[in-house]
């Protein structure tokens, strides 16, 4: 039979952190659903190794069993992007240890490399006549976690901070903030989508970056960026890192997600940790942050509303994007929404809200439990 034609089904969600004995426990709720795809993705927020030392440029960092990739494989993911903040945090050992684990299992894996070149390939997926290709890149670089000619690490996004004393003759006022891309590595960011499109249908570009915590708030570069990237050929933008979900822009027809959240993520919290100054200087960004020490999911109330996205791919383009809303539980597991279920209307309003605040122009139509994304 043939099923060129047949519509190609992508899922897409934000970051994962399994760290736990039974990482499969994590996706119970979600496996059914994420298996049903042709195409799955997530973010690697974690080293599945068990060797290498910590870096000392490493903030918060923990580390997990090889084994864990197998089971981010039984979940139903086949894509994965390590170019995050978390990449290098034990050092080259646990770099090459998470990559090779994850090969293994079955997963392409991109973003990363031991050079600049590979770190800058793409992964490609040829399935019903259609070609689907990943980009992946970090713009939240600790010192020396991007990749070189001859040093492994992530494809980098390098971005500039300009701040701009509002009033000059008032010491201690509130500042403008400026951001803009390094233009080498925005430069290099259109050389790959362009040759991605060369080859390929359908360019799908992941990005680490943006503002962690802060309600809605996108940065100036960010945007520069999206559009960048859309200019050259992409066909979709999943952002990612800020741990909570960000507003949607459309540009020029393409939809830009500038945060998908967390969707498995385990963070326990010890009673030490908490007293951290660091710590509560980074709390202090979200109002709705409350600590739960019986929890495995610390993180602000807002972290618990995530989603989805379900792209479906017919006649070699996206012909709709839709979210999925999830919520996720005090044991860090994500759970998809029904439209019966109260939380279903929270990370509707909560979507529009924020996309609002940021004057994006994302307009979401609830039907048949997700979230249709319009301008």
């Amino acid at each position: 039979m043939n099923r060129t034609h047949d519509p190609i089904l992508l899922y897409a969600v934000g970051d994962i952190c399994p760290s736990r004995p039974d990482p499969g426990s994590l996706f119970t709720e979600v496996t059914p659903e994420l298996q049903r795809a042709d195409i799955a993705f997530c973010q690697l927020e974690i080293n599945l190794t068990k060797r290498g030392t910590r870096l000392p440029q490493a903030r918060h960092t923990d580390r997990t069993s090889p084994e864990t990739a197998h089971a981010i494989r039984g979940a139903g993911f086949n894509v994965v992007s390590f170019a995050g903040n978390h990449c290098m945090d034990w050092g080259q050992e646990g770099f090459f240890d998470t990559i090779d684990a994850l090969k293994a299992a079955g997963l392409a894996v991109v973003g990363v490399g031991a050079n600049i070149e590979e770190a800058r390939k793409p992964a490609v997926f040829e399935t019903k006549g259609c070609r689907v290709g990943f980009l992946a890149y970090n713009s939240i670089l600790p010192q020396s976690y991007w990749a070189e000619q001859n040093r492994p690490g992530c494809a980098p996004l390098r971005a500039w901070t300009h701040y701009e004393q509002i009033e000059h003759d008032q010491p201690g006022t509130p500042c403008r903030i400026h951001t803009w891309p390094n233009q080498d590595d925005l430069r290099l960011l259109v050389e790959d989508i362009q040759k991605l499109k060369h080859g390929c249908d359908i360019a799908i570009v992941s990005m680490h970056w943006g503002i962690h915590f802060v309600p809605a708030a996108i940065a100036d570069y960010q945007r520069a960026l999206a559009r960048t990237a859309i200019d050259a050929g992409a066909d979709l933008i999943l952002g990612h890192h800020a741990h909570i979900l960000k507003g949607i822009e459309i540009y020029k027809g393409v939809p830009i997600l500038y945060s998908l959240c967390n969707f498995a993520v385990d963070l326990p919290m010890t009673r030490e940790h908490a007293e951290r100054k660091s710590f509560k200087e980074i709390q202090k960004l979200n109002p709705s942050w409350e600590l739960d020490f019986e929890s495995t999911y610390n993180f602000p109330y807002d972290s618990k509303k995530s989603v989805i996205v379900k792209c479906v791919i017919a006649e070699k383009r996206i012909q709709s994007t839709s979210l999925l809303p999830v919520y996720i539980d005090r044991q860090s597991r994500p759970e998809i929404l029904r439209e019966r279920d109260r939380r279903f209307g929270e990370v509707l309003e909560y979507l529009e809200r924020i996309t609002q605040e940021a004057e994006l122009n994302g307009v979401f139509h609830s039907a048949n439990g997700e979230f249709f994304i319009t301008t």
